[in-house]
């Protein structure tokens, strides 16, 4: 007598004979979100996918993930935060409990690795939390109070993070300090101490904040250059010292962001200056000599997706940020719903592509922090226990 088989004891047979190995290798090829989501579905695969082996293995080949933190400065409990992963081409709207209480005094900002806040008190405040991980902590405070720095994340020489800021608006009761050198201050979370460094040459103005400087951590320096000054210096982080200060800025450039992408520094400038017209433009930049050569332009339609034509400020809200070999192209205006477009560079191109419009509904915000950044496999596992 024919015997019909059971499809779940099939199923669950097949799995099996697999092996953990090749079970790991197929579970590792999911995008982030489904290898989550496959952690659920059974005892062997919750575990293979919680083991530190594969956590580390996963994080460290997909592609970083593309971050938005809206602002509402009037109605705080209008914030919002969105993360784009490349590898679903999908957009995830996150929980308000993985950032700290909304504040009017509080400025957010993203690195590799970490989400940050600040204080612009007289005790100025700093916490940090690991991306997609609810547990902040709060360091001693900073030696200078400042709005809205750049923060770096490295790795020093003994293999552990350290945080570097550099910059941002300084408050002395209650009143912006125009004649602030822009400190600098290196954290070691070990001892939980600051440590202060040579300010930014004093041919970056005053009051400089993350409003109008970029940054990219590039092989042991953390450059800063202006957005709209062009202006760019170099903090060894080794010598504790800054580079002569140099200008970098390609014909036609309005205003530009410095991108460490992979093994390269590359420009991404917004350009209007005949006879190319209105365009965006990527140049590889020479570390050594600062010199650039153009490695990509964004095609015209996906940048009319953008910004609208006849708008005589279009250039104003295009805002540019990138990691791996990634770089975003967005706008912050609230009427265009926060359009973004990504170029994908490899050795042989760049393609670029259109990003999937935001999960509605969207806010309407004062200010949007941008940013992207690997993501840990282990830090979203934790997050869900």
């Amino acid at each position: 007598m024919d015997v019909e088989p059971n499809p779940q004891a099939l199923s669950q047979s097949n799995w099996e004979t697999l092996g953990a190995d090749l079970t790991e290798l197929i579970l590792s090829l999911l995008p982030i979100r489904s290898i989550i989501r496959a952690a659920s579905v059974c005892k062997l695969w919750r575990s293979l996918i919680s083991s530190p082996s594969f956590s580390s293995r996963v994080s460290a080949y997909k592609k970083p993930w593309f971050f938005l933190y809206g602002q509402n400065n009037i109605f705080l409990k209008n914030n919002q935060a969105f993360a784009f992963d490349p590898e679903a081409d999908e957009w995830l709207r996150l929980p308000t409990s993985l950032f700290p209480t909304p504040s009017h005094e509080h400025s957010f900002i993203g690195s590799v690795g970490f989400f940050f806040t600040t204080t612009p008190s007289t005790n100025a405040r700093f916490g940090y939390a690991p991306i997609l991980h609810s547990s902040w902590q709060e360091t001693s405070p900073l030696m200078f109070s400042r709005c809205n720095p750049l923060v770096g994340v490295f790795i020093d020489s003994s293999g552990m993070h350290r945080f570097i800021v550099v910059g941002g608006v300084r408050f002395i009761g209650g009143l912006v300090d125009i004649e602030d050198r822009l400190a600098v201050e290196i954290y070691d979370p070990r001892s939980d101490s600051w440590e202060v460094c040579p300010p930014l040459p004093a041919a970056f103005r005053p009051g400089n904040s993350s409003h109008s400087l970029s940054s990219a951590l590039f092989r042991g320096k953390f450059y800063v250059f202006g957005i709209y000054s062009c202006l760019v210096s170099a903090f060894d982080l080794d010598r504790r010292c800054w580079s002569d200060v140099q200008t970098l800025r390609p014909p036609g450039v309005v205003s530009s962001f410095l991108i460490a992408c992979q093994d390269q520094l590359v420009l991404a400038g917004l350009c209007n200056s005949p006879p190319r017209g209105p365009s965006v433009i990527l140049w590889r930049v020479d570390e050594r000599t600062i010199e650039f050569s153009e490695i990509a332009v964004m095609p015209q339609d996906l940048l009319y997706c953008l910004f609208d034509y006849e708008e005589d400020d279009r250039f104003a809200s295009l805002k540019c940020v990138g990691l791996g070999n990634l770089i975003y192209v967005f706008n912050e205006e609230h009427h265009k719903c926060y359009p973004a477009c990504v170029c994908e560079i490899s050795d042989s191109n760049c393609s670029w592509r259109r990003v999937p419009h935001l999960p509605s509904p969207v806010n309407s915000f004062h200010r949007v922090i941008s940013f992207c950044s690997t993501i840990s496999l282990h830090n979203i596992l934790q997050n869900e226990e």
